[in-house]
Parts: structure tokens; sequence; C-alpha cells
């Protein structure tokens, strides 16, 4: 199969040289280095993780049109199920996967339960549940073929239990095909890190690490996608990126950097389309670190909230692509607040570190995605810290290296983003400010910070049914957050994308980083 798919994608490029991309194919110019695993069960970085709405389909997920309302998907209906803390979900009659076999209630019990068994890293997403190893198999009811009851021991509501759904690590995996594939006890893991068991517009023909990702068309989806395939070419440069979407050899370019998408503008053939996104990037400190004991002092978070140009860094290094932002909810959620209490001072955090004992001279590496606007922060950020006398040793790396730096606390800073899992302040409040011992491996986990008190007004703004309650609760945790934390937040951005001006249909949710590709057509 590899070799098939190396095949076709070199023709495909051969092919290019002298004309536009073929009629019936999308090709995607984007860097694939953060890629680690395809499987819903694992796989948490973005380009993989967007890519899971275009090849699974879960229960319910979040509208099209309006990400604040919830819409069926392979569930036709749902209702109370036989306690306040369960739902009754009925399955779309003729639901198939790609493989040809009927979606069932046994595919919904055993996705849901492998993820648990499974704990892989986005694990904790459905552990909001309650849900263990040891009591999962007690929660997922199967009532006949078509119907199943979702029960958990978590004091969350109904609607918070819809949210979780939506999440990509609630996909319905095909039962009987992952575990033809299945390893031991992997329940087909090792399999679908390279391959996809969905229901959703497209399958995985074939993935060339760093190279290419191949989508082909799911011939039982309905409606079925508009194209035949989807070519996801690895494009590591954003120049090179660019330069293939003005020259006609590729449909789509992401990540391309707020200098690239200006050399953009008023290109012949080439539009840019904006969308909403979820994703605030953070500077974080890893309190935890043993060779430098003033990551964990909060007198060096409190000055690097005044060591940080916001304005310079959205307006002019970025030019206006990313706005300043300064909680950990994004602008867009219920309860997100949208005030801006920090700018640059450099004799106010100068005064804070000489007071909190940070000696000049102090030195910390930062770790970052070796993409912009990753690499234009960092500098912007060294340059700042360094007329408080702090030296910023910049270590670029490529996502997937980044990610398994973080899950590891193989870091000293980072300066990264968050984005949502689903719409509902608690994907990210769980993140922020969330860590019990023996808990989920939350972002709170990562850098090592031990919050018990924050962690309880977490798990109550959860269980909280009342609208107005519940959005205070939030606005009270990003308060606490905002102003005394090893966090710095400091941008929400936009989601540009690159299109040859033939492509129809692009859109995006603010919960992902990708196109629905199946509304996509060229013309």
């Amino acid at each position: 199969m590899r070799k098939i798919a190396s095949v076709l994608f070199a023709s495909l490029f051969a092919a290019q040289a002298y004309a536009a991309t073929p009629a019936d194919t999308l090709i995607v110019a984007i860097p694939l280095d953060g890629i680690i695993s395809f499987d819903p069960a694992e796989s948490f970085e973005t380009v993989s993780s967007s890519s899971l709405i275009n090849l699974y389909q879960k229960l319910v997920d979040a509208d099209r049109d309006d990400p604040t309302k919830l819409a069926p998907q392979l569930a036709t209906s749902w209702q109370p199920g036989g306690s306040e803390h369960s739902l009754l979900f009925t399955l779309k009659p003729g639901a198939t996967f790609a493989s040809g076999n009927p979606v069932t209630a046994d595919d919904v019990i055993w996705s849901l339960s492998r993820v648990v068994k499974l704990n892989k890293t986005p694990s904790f997403i459905l552990a909001e549940f309650g849900w263990t190893p040891e009591n999962i198999d007690q929660q997922l009811i199967r009532r006949s073929d078509n119907q199943v009851e979702i029960r958990w021991p978590a004091a969350i509501g109904r609607d918070l239990a819809l949210r979780l759904l939506t999440a990509p690590v609630a996909s319905i995996v095909d039962r009987r095909l992952a575990i033809q594939h299945a390893s031991g006890n992997d329940y087909g893991n090792g399999w679908l890190r390279t391959h996809s068991a969905g229901s959703g517009a497209y399958g995985i023909r074939n993935f060339v690490p760093q190279q290419a990702l191949v989508l082909e068309e799911n011939t039982h989806a309905v409606p079925a996608p508009k194209l035949k395939r989807v070519i996801l070419k690895g494009v590591a440069d954003a120049g090179s990126r660019r330069l293939l979407l003005q020259q006609g050899d590729a449909d789509v370019a992401y990540d391309l950097g707020a200098d690239q998408f200006a050399a953009l503008k008023n290109q012949p053939g080439v539009t840019v389309a904006s969308f909403p996104s979820s994703l605030v990037y953070y500077l974080g400190f890893n309190t935890q670190d043993k060779q430098q004991p003033a990551l964990g002092n909060p007198a060096l978070w409190q000055a690097a909230r005044w060591l940080v140009d916001y304005q310079a860094i959205s307006q002019q290094l970025l030019k206006g692509q990313y706005q300043v932002h300064q909680s950990f909810l994004p602008q867009g959620f219920d309860g997100a607040l949208e005030n801006q209490p920090f700018h640059y001072d450099l004799a106010k955090a100068k005064a804070i570190l000489s007071q909190g004992g940070i000696k000049p001279g102090t030195r910390f590496s930062l770790t970052i995605v070796n993409q912009p606007p990753y690499t234009d922060v960092a500098q912007a950020l060294q340059a700042s810290f360094a007329k408080a006398d702090i030296e910023l040793a910049i270590q670029p790396v490529a996502e997937a290296e980044l990610w398994g730096k973080m899950r590891g606390r193989d870091f000293q800073s980072i300066f990264i983003y968050w984005g949502a899992d689903y719409i509902d302040p608690n994907t990210n409040a769980s993140a922020f400010a969330y860590n019990v011992p023996g808990g989920p491996k939350t972002l709170a986990w990562r850098l090592g910070w031990a919050i018990p008190q924050l962690s309880q007004e977490t798990r109550a703004a959860a269980a909280e049914s009342d609208a107005r309650k519940r959005s205070a609760l939030y606005q009270q945790l990003q308060t606490q957050i905002q102003q005394d934390s090893p966090y710095v937040v400091t941008l929400q951005g936009q989601k540009l994308v690159g299109l040859r001006s033939n492509v129809q249909g692009a859109r995006q949710s603010i919960g992902v980083s990708m196109l629905y590709y199946d509304a996509v057509s060229k013309i």
C-alpha cells in the first residue's frame, strides 16, 4: 500500500508541472511533522486530530453553522436515561463504516471503553465522566442493536456530557475492523496509528510520515464527499508552501505565517480565507524543573506578564492576524474574559524580579515549534526578556517532538497553543486549572503546578447547572489563572488558510484547525 500511494503521489505532482491539480483531488500543502497517531484514542496533535473530523463520526457534534448548538451525527436522537446521570441514544438507521460494516450499539460501547482502558493522552476528556478502567464496563449499556445508554458517576450535567461526546476522542471506531488488526491487548491501536476505521467522508488510503497523507472517499458516506481524494503534502518550509499555492501546484496551504499571508494579498488566482479559532497561545514555565528553580518562583511568572510586548507582537510582528488575549477561555466561549490587564512594562518587571530574588543573568530554555508564528514570537520574547537580564535560549523542534517533551515534562519553558476539544468552558478549565494526584496528565500537570483548591473549583464549575452561576465560576477561575499562575496567555488567533480561487465550500469550525473536506469542491 505504501508503494502504491507513493507512486500515485509522485505521479500527481509530476503532472502538476504542466497543468492544474486534478479536478477530483484536493492538494494541501502543510507541515506533517506533528503527527503521532490517527487513532482517536491517542491522537492529540493539530493535523492528526483535525483530520479525524473527515475520517470519523461521533454520536453528536457541534453544529457547523452554530457551534454553540449540537447536531446529531451517528445518533438520530437522545433523551434522558434511567437516572439523572445518563442519556439514551438512538443510532441512525443504515449508518455504515467505510468498510461496509454497520454501525451498532456495540461499536459505540467498544469505542468509548477502549479510550478509557488504553488511557492515552486525550483520555482525560472522557475521564470527566468519572469513568475508569475499573468501572467503564458498567457505564455503557446496550439496549438494542441501535440503542445505547451512557451513564456516568461524576457530578456533571447532561449538557456537559453531550459536549464531551463531541470531542474527537469520542469518535466511533469500526470494532470489527480494528479487532482484526489488534495486536495483543492494544485494541487495534498500533494499526490505527496509520490507518482509519471510521464512518466519515474519507478514509486513510496511505500515510507516509512527514511526506504525505492520502485520504480516499468513503463510498458509503451519506452525503457523499464532493471530491474523490484529498492529499496532504508534507512541506516543511512556509515559503515553499506559499509558492506551491501561487503556482497552482497546491489547492490549499496552511501555516504560512504573517509575512507569507501578507505576500498573497492581491495575488491572481489565490484567496486567503479567515476562520474563527479557539486556539489560545501561552508562555508556560515548568515549575518542577530541577536545573532552574527560578521557574517555580511566582515572581518570575508575575514579571513575565510585564515582559511581553503584546501589542507589538499582535499588530506589528503578526500583522493583526492574532489578537491580544489574556485569559484561558477563548473569545466566543461562554464566560470568556476579554480584559487585558497586562502590557509591556520593563520597570515593573525588573522591580518584581528583584523583590522576588530572581538574579540578573537567569537563563533557561524556551522550546517552540519550528514553524511560524512560534519562531517569530520566540525571538520577540527573547529580546524583551533580555532587557530585564533574563536570557531565553530558543530551542525550535518539530511539533511531534514538542508534544513529547511536554508530556514528559522535558522542557523548561514553552510557547505553544491550546485548542478547545469541545465547545464548552470546561474543555480549557480542566486543562489549565485542574491537577490532582493520580488524575489525568492535564496541562497544569505538565507544568508541575499543584493546585488542589483550583481543582476543586474547576469541578464545582463543571457540576453547576445554573447557566449564570456557571459562567461566573469560570470567570473567577480565569481571573485567578490570569493573575497568578505559570501561564502567560498572550494571543488568540484566527485561522488563515490560503486557497486557490477555484476552491469552493471551504469551511471549518472554531473547534478544529482544518477544513471540512467533505464540503469542498473545485470549479
